[in-house]
């Protein structure tokens, strides 16, 4: 694909190399662990990254539904006044992390043998570093892309996201005019499917969040007398029948896409509107890249939380149980059935916290121009879509038009497990791959 802007070609300067890496250790030190239930103060974050725009002459607005958690967004003008805007997001929260588990302690944001370690390092102040060394490298070039680009760091992601993009969302939509395409985290990272089979699956849709709470009512009383109206026994019952469930297949299209190119890089032939396509068996044969699709083949709901009781010799009058489902683009109303006749008539149910699914095309200019991005820079890989297991800030964005894909480029060497380092322990990321996602990210922007 010729590049369609002549600063296209201009390589990063050193200095921005240093600076993701930079960014990214010191991003991590600044804690901003998100307990939930409004736990978190990225502030701190917010104003290191406001900062640093500033010092590249963008001008950042910071925002806040409630004090302490504050949002960043800032605008770049494009050349081109009639092209349609791309919002460039990261969250700057982090879920907790239990330093007596770690190698390094979570929040020193250290730099050995090659490798940043600390929470955040992949989920994903990595991005938001990325992204502060791109504007500022163009800074010092005089670039300017071709649409504008509008840089949003947000709060609360690894919760409701109601003080983050969900606020800016619903209360600031202004900022985001014209913004028709986003992207974010979760895509074109080095996936391993196999000896000299590396994969790039960049996002393309991701389930939609039903985190649920379940509440069964019955008759109190001693524990030593019959009760045939006990709520505990009633709701294990329910939440047995969930745990247990079987939910049939249902293939989006991007997951099908997924399918499609997995399997032709396996040599494998397959046509999913085959009525007698069997998806497990075809799963079975993939390998290690099976992981990429199979949470995404059916809708799921995995009971998470029990609480019911206070002491041992007394049967309680409530019970209630959490869930954590997820549903596909168009799974909603099968969902809903489908949990009304699981938990049965002795059991309530609501969504405790609820988003849509989302679907994004993998035959648009915008999937081409990212995938000729990764490509330009890891010829030796292979580009796939996949749709996201869980969710990220695209939900709320979506409420003002925007489609979002998942792109945060990193190249990661064979044995680097970069899905289980996500809220996991001893979360790195090695220099190499910032400096490979910088570069990655730098060129898609300049020809988005």
């Amino acid at each position: 694909m010729a590049d369609v802007n002549p600063m296209a070609a201009v390589p990063l300067d050193a200095r921005a190399l240093d600076e993701v890496v930079d960014f990214t250790s010191e991003l991590i030190r600044i804690d901003t662990t998100n307990r939930g239930g409004g736990d978190c103060r990225e502030r701190p974050a917010a104003e290191y990254v406001a900062e640093r725009l500033a010092g590249a002459g963008i001008e950042p607005v910071l925002l806040e539904r409630t004090p302490g958690r504050t949002n960043v967004v800032a605008r770049i003008p494009g050349t081109d006044p009639s092209a349609d805007a791309l919002l460039v997001h990261g969250h700057l929260d982090v879920v907790p992390a239990e330093p007596d588990d770690w190698s390094v302690h979570p929040f020193s944001g250290e730099i050995r043998d090659g490798v940043v370690w600390g929470r955040g390092a992949i989920d994903m102040k990595n991005m938001d570093a990325m992204v502060l060394a791109v504007v500022r490298a163009w800074a010092r070039e005089g670039v300017r892309p071709r649409r504008d680009i509008v840089i949003a760091y947000t709060a609360d992601e690894e919760a409701s996201a109601v003080d983050g993009s969900g606020f800016l969302a619903d209360h600031h939509p202004g900022l985001f005019e014209g913004c028709t395409e986003g992207i974010s985290e979760s895509g074109a990272f080095t996936f391993h499917a196999g000896p000299d089979l590396p994969v790039y699956p960049i996002a393309a849709g991701e389930r939609g969040t039903a985190w649920l709470k379940l509440t069964a009512h019955g008759k109190a009383g001693h524990g030593s007398k019959v009760n045939r109206d006990n709520a505990v026994s009633t709701l294990a019952a329910a939440v047995a029948r969930i745990g247990e469930h079987q939910w049939p297949v249902r293939l989006t299209p991007t997951v099908r896409a997924a399918l499609t190119e997995i399997a032709a890089l396996h040599g494998i032939e397959t046509d999913t509107a085959d009525p007698d396509f069997d998806v497990d068996a075809l799963l079975a044969k993939l390998g290690p890249a099976a992981a990429l699709v199979e949470p995404t083949v059916r809708n799921s709901a995995n009971p998470t939380i029990l609480e019911a009781g206070y002491k041992v010799n007394v049967i309680p009058g409530h019970a209630t149980a959490y869930v954590d489902g997820r549903m596909l683009p168009g799974g909603e109303d099968e969902f809903r059935t489908t949990l009304d006749r699981l938990t049965g008539p002795h059991v309530d149910w609501e969504f405790d916290h609820g988003e849509v699914a989302l679907e994004a095309p993998v035959d648009s200019p915008t999937y081409a121009k990212l995938r000729a991005a990764v490509e330009k820079f890891a010829p030796e890989g292979h580009v796939v879509p996949y749709c996201m297991s869980g969710g990220t800030d695209a939900k709320q964005f979506s409420r003002l038009g925007i489609t979002g894909y998942g792109f945060s480029p990193l190249r990661l060497p064979a044995g680097f497990d970069y899905q289980a380092l996500f809220h996991g322990v001893d979360e790195r990321v090695p220099v190499d791959a910032l400096h490979f996602g910088v570069r990655v990210l730098d060129h898609y922007l300049r020809t988005a």
